[in-house]
């Protein structure tokens, strides 16, 4: 009998929109001595046709039909008729890149590690997005490594991005309890029992984000059932840790009260938690260190803080405070040699109160603008959302940094006292901020000819000193919040753009300009802009949107009328938003890449087929279209 190189296991339940997909990118891996079983787990839609169907064109693919008992019974069912000398596991509505199994054993064939595993995309719709949760295990490849020494993998708490020893598996006795968020205690066990591990950096599994209500158990995550096999699964990690890598446990309490916690004080503020589960939430919480407690910040930590002492009508008022931006604690220093500050809530025991290493600076622009060709600004610095009252007074200095070269040109140096002031959040909402006011004024003529002639980014940061802090921060902000970014100036033939990145932080970019934008509106539902091109060059001219977040492109007609062009682009037939957020800077393509500047200052907000779009300037100075 043949003994195929890997067994993969595919559990799928009510995933007909997916599982051809999933079985495709299995059927058309490059290592192809390949078996598949297909375990469907009661699904009450089609899915398994199409198991059948492409089990009729090729023979790897296996079809078990089970009624629903969960995807962990399904997982177990599946290893039972498991084959080959490696595992592996795919969810019935991911996909896997073509090398992906072929270097993950290989890997593993020339190290004789017992394990190995990759790193993960996020895939929504058509787009691939890094998945936050692996970049930085993932980040360096590491072969013959293990959890000890690598504490990152910590965090990769999932099956499917790996490939296992069959012989390392049965050697463990490995198997499924039959529950959500079964794949946790099982991929610890692993990392923790594997002699040795190996760490591709290369992506090896596309993760699924879906957008059905309710389709995932993700989406279900503040659902009593939910919330119940999650905290079961944690408490069984942490079982494990405690007994086999007592060093690994401040690691995974960190991780824990990081995402875990989070879902479950919003579950108990939102909709409350029945005693069963708030006790295997409070055993939980019981064996935190307070070392691991201070590791989360001290709002979620006063949140979680009452969780643990089941004070769930002061937590439902304190989540709410917290979402509106309303709980703002005052903090107060303690020592002289050894300064240390702490937060003050009525609520929050002396030992969990310290906030040292979470003091850190933040700063906003309230204003921006030419005055007399003098850019000047006016601006808030902030120590988080803390009350900063005891500080009473401190120095603030703004100053220019050019990337490249670390030039600084200062702007101010004053003393600054705190005051309480609304600030504008997202969606047009305030909440009261108590911050530091710094203001500055920058006259161009303090650029060198050389610094001119460089043509470079210049920063926005400032500084915060006083009562034994010293704090830097860059200026930042929203960038669909106020204020709008002004109008470039021109200076000895270079253009000086006042900008902000992608990420909202304020600066200066000095460029040349091939192209300039000098209208642009949007005119029934198209965006609408015109302006004129210095060299024409061979060629017709085509405007092209690249999204920045995955490089996808569109193109436009340009018409031209000598030196002068203009274009409209249909905002409706943009492709849709991915994620909460997608940017697209425009430019020209005229087989040459030109970066035509917008030299208009007013940002403009427009509603197209209930889709939300802003008109900007990008970090360069280009014409950008955002989409929330």
């Amino acid at each position: 009998m043949h003994v195929p190189v890997i067994s993969v296991i595919v559990p799928f339940h009510n995933v007909e929109k997916y599982i051809g997909p999933c079985l495709d990118s299995i059927s058309e891996q490059t290592l192809s001595d390949l078996e598949v079983i297909c375990v469907d787990d009661g699904s009450r839609d089609d899915g398994y046709t199409e198991v059948e169907a492409r089990q009729a064109a090729d023979p790897r693919i296996r079809l078990i039909r089970q009624p629903n008992q969960g995807v962990g019974r399904a997982r177990n069912v599946g290893l039972v008729q498991a084959t080959g000398r490696y595992l592996a596991f795919v969810d019935g509505d991911d996909t896997v890149p073509r090398e992906a199994f072929k270097r993950l054993v290989s890997s593993l064939e020339s190290t004789g590690s017992d394990l190995a595993c990759g790193n993960v995309m996020r895939l929504y719709r058509n787009l691939l997005i890094p998945s936050w949760a692996h970049r930085e295990a993932f980040a360096t490849p590491v072969r013959r490594t293990h959890i000890t020494r690598h504490p990152l993998l910590i965090r990769d708490r999932m099956l499917w991005n790996k490939v296992y020893r069959r012989t390392f598996w049965d050697r463990l006795g490995l198997s499924f309890p039959e529950r959500m968020y079964e794949d946790q205690p099982v991929a610890m066990a692993a990392h923790v029992g594997a002699r040795s591990v190996d760490v591709l950096s290369k992506v090896v599994y596309h993760w699924r984000q879906r957008d059905e209500p309710g389709s995932s158990i993700t989406q279900r995550r503040l659902e009593p059932g939910n919330l119940r096999d999650r905290f079961l699964s944690v408490l069984q990690t942490a079982d494990l840790l405690a007994r086999e890598a007592p060093k690994l446990r401040h690691d995974f309490d960190c991780d824990t009260l990081d995402i875990d916690l989070t879902v479950a004080v919003e579950a108990a503020a939102t909709k409350g938690v029945g005693p069963e589960l708030l006790d295997l939430m409070v055993r939980y919480l019981d064996g935190v260190s307070r070392e691991s407690w201070l590791s989360a910040p001290f709002e979620h930590r006063l949140q979680v803080h009452l969780l643990h002492r089941r004070r769930l009508a002061e937590l439902a008022e304190v989540f709410e405070q917290a979402r509106e931006g309303r709980l703002q604690p005052r903090i107060n220093p303690s020592g002289l040699l050894r300064r240390r500050w702490y937060g003050r809530h009525p609520a929050m025991p002396g030992h969990l109160s310290e906030v040292s290493a979470e003091l850190t600076l933040t700063a906003r622009l309230v204003s921006l603008e030419w005055r007399d060709d003098v850019l000047t600004g006016v601006g808030r610095a902030a120590l988080g959302r803390f009350d900063a009252g005891a500080l009473r007074r401190v120095r603030l200095s703004a100053w220019l940094a050019e990337r490249a070269t670390g030039e600084i040109i200062r702007l101010s140096d004053a003393e600054s006292v705190p005051a309480w002031e609304n600030a504008e959040l997202e969606e047009g909402v305030t909440a009261p901020e108590h911050a530091f006011p710094f203001d500055f004024a920058f006259d161009p003529a303090a650029f060198t000819p050389a610094q001119l002639a460089r043509r470079g980014h210049w920063n926005l940061y400032v500084h915060l000193k006083g009562h034994g802090l010293k704090l830097d921060a860059k200026v930042a902000g929203p960038r669909w919040l106020p204020p709008p970014v002004p109008a470039p100036r021109r200076r000895s033939g270079v253009w000086l753009v006042p900008a902000r990145s992608s990420k909202g932080a304020w600066g200066l970019r000095l460029r040349h300009a091939q192209a300039v934008i000098g209208e642009c509106r949007v005119d029934d539902g198209d965006l609408v802009f015109s302006g004129r091109i210095n060299d024409l060059g061979d060629g017709e001219p085509v405007v092209r949107l690249r999204r920045k977040s995955d490089g996808e492109e569109m193109y436009f007609p340009v018409a031209l009328a000598g030196q002068d062009f203009s274009a409209r682009v249909p905002l409706a037939g943009i492709d849709e938003c991915v994620g909460r957020e997608s940017w697209w800077e425009v430019v020209l393509d005229q087989g040459r890449l030109i970066r035509p500047l917008m030299r208009r200052a007013e940002r403009q907000v427009a509603t197209v087929d209930d889709r939300r779009f802003l008109i900007d300037r990008s970090e360069d100075g280009c014409l950008l279209l955002a989409e929330r």
